[in-house]
């Protein structure tokens, strides 16, 4: 299992969850936004080594400034034509002391991926599916319904069934019955 923090927990602002995940290559997922996140990292580690990024809404990059001035770190996502993203992902990426293949997983917004290590069986899935088996909204810009249960669907085919934990953009992890929770939310996304 790979120790993670969710630097975002006792938050009350609107933001994201933001994943302090330290080891070989230590790295922020999402910087959240509207609180201090570079205080909270600061009380955990002493480096940064980059931040990625599971999409570019204002909730998940709103804190990149202050993260990238603090730590002298750079950022990668999807698509660096996006003005949050310094470098654009490849295949994998390695983060904390695991390769995470990065899945890209439109509907929600189209620069949006999911990061799935089979080795420890974690999967950051951003704001595609959540802990309760929901899914991310479609009707905000770049939203499509019919993306979305497609990519839902091709998390599930690649996630191993034993999915050892899920950390979602918002609200708490899934860290039992993990993979149930996407099957879940491609049902729950069928049907609405």
């Amino acid at each position: 299992m790979t120790d993670v923090t969710n630097l975002a927990a006792d938050v009350r602002a609107f933001t994201s969850n933001a994943f302090l995940v330290p080891g070989e290559r230590t790295v922020l997922v999402d910087t959240g936004a509207n609180f201090d996140v570079v205080s909270r990292i600061e009380s955990r580690i002493d480096a940064l080594d980059a931040v990625v990024l599971t999409h570019t809404h204002r909730d998940h990059v709103g804190n990149v400034g202050a993260v990238c001035e603090a730590f002298g770190v750079e950022t990668w996502g999807y698509d660096p034509e996006q003005p949050a993203v310094d470098h654009e992902l490849g295949a994998t990426a390695h983060i904390g002391d695991h390769d995470y293949d990065i899945l890209h997983t439109p509907g929600h917004k189209n620069d949006h991926i999911c990061l799935y290590a089979p080795a420890p069986k974690v999967c950051f899935a951003g704001d595609l599916v959540f802990a309760d088996g929901a899914f991310g909204r479609t009707d905000l810009e770049e939203g499509d319904r019919e993306a979305l249960i497609r990519s839902i669907d091709r998390l599930r085919e690649t996630v191993d069934p034993d999915l050892s934990a899920l950390h979602a953009g918002h609200g708490p992890s899934a860290t039992t019955d993990a993979y149930a929770t996407i099957e879940r939310a491609g049902e729950a996304a069928r049907r609405r």
